[in-house]
């Protein structure tokens, strides 16, 4: 029908021009952000999974760092564990060249310095090897928990200073005191049981002396009345008893030794006679000037902490011999602490790699949702574009069609 009211095709040409428009628009947004999913109303469904697959991903890419952190970490640590190695090899060929009976007191003090040094830069580097503030040297961290993605990978550290490093024991070279307390009357040592205990000391009258004689020898007193505060180191007190000794013409040789116990697990004070046999004893005389009370409740042995037993003495041979035995303990210590770093370090970095090959998987699954397929796209948009191109011709016409009835009114 002719009808110069109602342009009925103009208004249809022009809904599908719009729609082809439309249509068009849509293509040219997909290709020009490389998305087919812009928007929720693009495809609800696919949006909701393909955020919730894009958040994943980005947790994995950060839980592979997380991985990578955490093996910078560990590397920290294992370097400065090789500085450890080489102190501790200088530390076990001073105590094996202090354990000889070749060198002189003076050059086994030396000797003696230098291993302390060494030990106390092992601690220094302990204390001080840190990443972002955390250190798996010194024992302040129990232990670490690297977090990869669903779950993590706890690393236990271990104490590797001086006074922790030999199996929970101190490599340095110990200058304990020798706890003397007074306890019972005359008590005389056989020649069979020279560890002089606390059961074996005298009480005086406030007087801080100790006095023996052996066999029938002269009585020899040693004056202990400076160290009375601060109490003594045992081989102070050894040097202080022989020198004593010395300067009595009865006795020849030394009769005080620091002597390694292996079932008291530590060194004791030793008195040795001149004369071999049965019933030679050393007898501690009672009287005024015998020994007093340095420190209660303990022996008259060299006494320490608990974390740091062993005495590692490198003045004396026996002491050298310990010293040797405690870096033994504190060289497997490290290496097995080391290869402890290694591995871990290995297994983050196979952690690392499926990490990223999950996130690959699951951005190649995105891609597949939200991602625009850019050759149905471009055909889509071809055609959008050839519908559009008609549309505009055929709304051009259609606004032509009121025009032939004009002619007729005329």
């Amino acid at each position: 029908m002719l009808s110069i009211k109602n342009n009925l095709m103009s208004a249809n040409a022009a809904r599908n021009l719009g729609t082809s428009y439309a249509s068009l628009s849509q293509s040219v947004q997909r290709l020009s952000s490389g998305l087919r999913i812009n928007s929720a109303k693009d495809d609800a469904a696919g949006m909701a999974v393909s955020e919730l697959i894009r958040a994943d991903v980005a947790q994995l890419n950060q839980a592979s760092r997380n991985g990578q952190d955490a093996v910078s970490m560990l590397q920290t640590s294992e370097g400065a564990t090789g500085v450890l190695d080489d102190m501790l090899v200088r530390m076990k060929e001073l105590a094996e060249q202090a354990a000889t009976g070749s060198y002189s007191s003076a050059q086994r003090t030396i000797m003696n310095e230098e291993y302390n040094q060494l030990a106390d830069e092992i601690t220094r580097v302990a204390q001080s090897t840190t990443f972002n503030g955390t250190s798996l040297l010194d024992g302040t961290t129990a232990s670490v928990d690297f977090h990869l993605g669903s779950g993590a990978i706890t690393f236990t550290t271990t104490n590797l200073d001086a006074d922790h490093i030999a199996a929970g024991n101190s490599i340095k070279s110990s200058a304990a005191t020798a706890q003397i307390i007074q306890h019972g009357t005359k008590y005389v040592a056989s020649a069979s049981d020279t560890y002089i205990d606390s059961s074996e000391i005298d009480t005086g009258n406030g007087v801080t002396n100790i006095k023996f004689n052996y066999a029938g020898k002269g009585a020899v007193t040693v004056d202990l009345t400076a160290d009375a505060a601060n109490g003594i180191s045992l081989n102070d007190l050894v040097q202080k008893i022989n020198t004593a000794a010395a300067a009595d013409p009865d006795y020849t040789s030394p009769v005080a030794f620091a002597a390694y116990d292996s079932d008291y697990g530590g060194y004791r004070l030793e008195f040795k006679g001149f004369e071999a046999g049965a019933g030679k004893t050393f007898a501690f005389t009672s009287d005024a000037t015998t020994l007093d009370a340095f420190n209660a409740g303990g022996d008259f042995n060299e006494t320490q902490a608990a974390a740091a037993a062993g005495l590692n003495d490198l003045t004396t041979t026996s002491g050298a011999a310990q010293a040797l035995t405690t870096v033994n303990s504190a060289i497997e210590t490290k290496d097995t602490y080391r290869a402890k770093l290694g591995y871990t370090m290995n297994r983050l970095q196979s952690a690392v790699s499926v990490l990223g090959i999950q996130a690959e998987n699951l951005s190649q699954a995105q891609s597949r949702i939200s991602d625009v397929d850019v050759a149905t796209e471009m055909a889509a948009m071809t055609r959008n574009n050839v519908l559009s191109q008609a549309g505009v011709a055929m709304l051009a016409q259609a606004n032509q069609m009121p025009q032939m009835a004009l002619k007729l009114l005329g």
